[in-house]
């Protein structure tokens, strides 16, 4: 396990301060949260995204507080030093802000995340109050929010006009001013980005929006192959796990069908005499 320091919120806004850029990817279990710890990730996200990536729903809104609980608290297992976020699902905060507060509670009580993430913008800034008020360190989302993708016409750019630029860059500043220790941006032009992140004191993250944020947001699944449906355009494979996973698939259904596997080094035996024994207490009934 990597003996590197926990990660602060002191030391998100050192770097952004700094001009470092910040490393941040959306993981979901243990195994995974174990690699990203030894890359020296800095902030990790447990998102909704799951519903899709490893529960295999075709949305994000099926997904239950207990499904987020449950994951987020494998990933902090195998991940006890990156800042740990967990993303708040459909309906766990949008019907009032003491649901908000006790969902997000949850996260930080039964998971042991360093914050939460929520999505929505001026509409949303209530929760924001009331869950950094609870003292629950918040990251808001802006541009395309998978949980309003109906009401946002797909997964599509988002702030393309002017006009709806604009929405966004106020949202922003209604997210910072309420609160939030954070903003991601998920594909929003570059230029947006880039304005929205001169014009606020917290750190910026860039999901498909562009290099001038103060840091970069990928989906684990979507880095290395593993998410089968499609592949974002926004998202650089890193390399093709994926493929190599399938072809260790088909090359154990061929050892086995044509009895190469298991080799003898692959299991085990008893003595002779213990068999034989064995055999003599059977036969006797």
């Amino acid at each position: 396990m990597s003996d590197r320091k926990k990660v602060s919120l002191p030391m998100l806004f050192d770097k952004m301060t700094k001009g470092t850029p910040l490393t941040m990817i959306t993981c979901y279990d243990y195994p995974m949260a174990y690699l990203v710890e030894q890359a020296g990730i800095d902030i990790v996200l447990v998102g909704d995204s799951l519903g899709m990536t490893m529960l295999g729903f075709d949305s994000t809104l099926p997904v239950t507080m207990d499904d987020m609980i449950r994951h987020a608290a494998a990933v902090r297992r195998g991940a006890p030093n990156p800042w740990l976020i967990g993303d708040m699902p459909y309906m766990s905060y949008q019907a009032s802000d003491e649901s908000a507060v006790l969902n997000a509670g949850r996260f930080m009580a039964q998971a042991s995340c360093d914050g939460i993430k929520l999505e929505g913008g001026q509409e949303v800034c209530s929760r924001v109050r009331a869950i950094v008020a609870a003292g629950i360190p918040v990251m808001g989302h802006l541009g395309l929010t998978p949980q309003s993708v109906s009401s946002l016409g797909g997964f599509r750019l988002q702030g393309k006009s002017g006009k709806q630029a604009k929405k966004i860059v106020d949202d922003a500043q209604a997210l910072e001013d309420a609160g939030c220790m954070a903003i991601l941006l998920e594909l929003v032009p570059e230029q947006v980005c880039a304005l929205i992140t001169e014009r606020t004191k917290v750190p910026i993250i860039s999901l498909g929006s562009g290099p001038r944020a103060h840091g970069q947001l990928l989906i684990f699944h979507d880095m290395f192959g593993l998410y089968p449906r499609f592949t974002p355009k926004m998202a650089k494979q890193f390399a093709d796990a994926g493929k190599a996973i399938a072809d260790g698939l088909k090359q154990y259904v061929e050892e086995v069908t044509t009895k190469v596997f298991p080799e003898p080094e692959r299991y085990f035996g008893m003595k002779d005499e213990e068999y034989a024994e064995l055999r003599r207490l059977v036969e006797q009934g």
